[in-house]
């Protein structure tokens, strides 16, 4: 793994593994990140919320209402863009550009959901997301290595949400390798088999293995140091 991805955070939530929780960037401007299964994170900054990828409750799990200022969607799937969770009044983004909302600044890159560029599956975006000066890249259900025009629009994350589980995006072994493209400092896999989620994906153990890692045990200290996993 290469030295600017040299961590690597998850934690198990009350609901059986779907909900986590980080905290990233100093204690007086701290982002947090929420993992809400699948696709799906909110990202908390000091002024302003981003919900990614919302999922409906056909897939076997459920989202409360919530309220975010912005709300980005990866591809037109509808596990990805059950945009309705989100209460009335946020910004919606769903597709590629430059977008800038509530002090958030948003990129979206234009990728493909399978390695023929989008044959099978369509196309996907790719979003870097700013807040509060932290840099935290959402890969959508991306399905191929990016090329190089494609990484250096986003590389070197501060945190990067990788789908690891396979089937209609890229498998562990293809995540661990964009990983390494982009050497994030923090990774937090997504889109991979939890309790409850009636969709056929693989299990987060075959990304870890092809990292070389395990993931962290919860902690709620040393929160300033940078990212904290900690349960919701």
């Amino acid at each position: 793994m290469p030295s600017r991805a040299s961590h690597f955070e998850d934690c198990a939530g009350p609901d059986g593994g779907q909900r986590s929780g980080t905290h990233v960037g100093r204690k007086e401007r701290a982002l947090d990140v929420t993992w809400l299964g699948h696709g799906c994170f909110r990202l908390r900054g000091r002024g302003a919320a981003v919900v990614t990828d919302p999922y409906p409750p056909a897939i076997g799990l459920k989202l409360s209402r919530m309220d975010a200022e912005v709300v980005t969607v990866s591809h037109e799937h509808d596990n990805h863009n059950y945009t309705q969770v989100v209460r009335d009044g946020a910004y919606e983004i769903r597709g590629p550009g430059e977008y800038e909302v509530a002090g958030v600044t948003v990129i979206g890159v234009p990728t493909f959901h399978d390695p023929e560029k989008g044959a099978k599956h369509g196309r996907n975006t790719v979003y870097l997301i700013e807040i509060d000066d932290v840099r935290v890249c959402h890969l959508g259900d991306l399905g191929h290595k990016l090329d190089d025009v494609e990484a250096e629009a986003v590389a070197s994350p501060d945190v990067l949400l990788v789908p690891v589980g396979g089937r209609t995006a890229m498998n562990g072994a293809q995540a661990a390798e964009v990983v390494r493209q982009l050497e994030p400092r923090y990774v937090v896999p997504m889109h991979y088999a939890i309790p409850g989620l009636k969709l056929e994906l693989d299990p987060l153990d075959r990304f870890l293995k092809e990292m070389g890692v395990t993931a962290s045990e919860p902690r709620a200290e040393n929160r300033t140091k940078g990212l904290t996993a900690c349960p919701f």
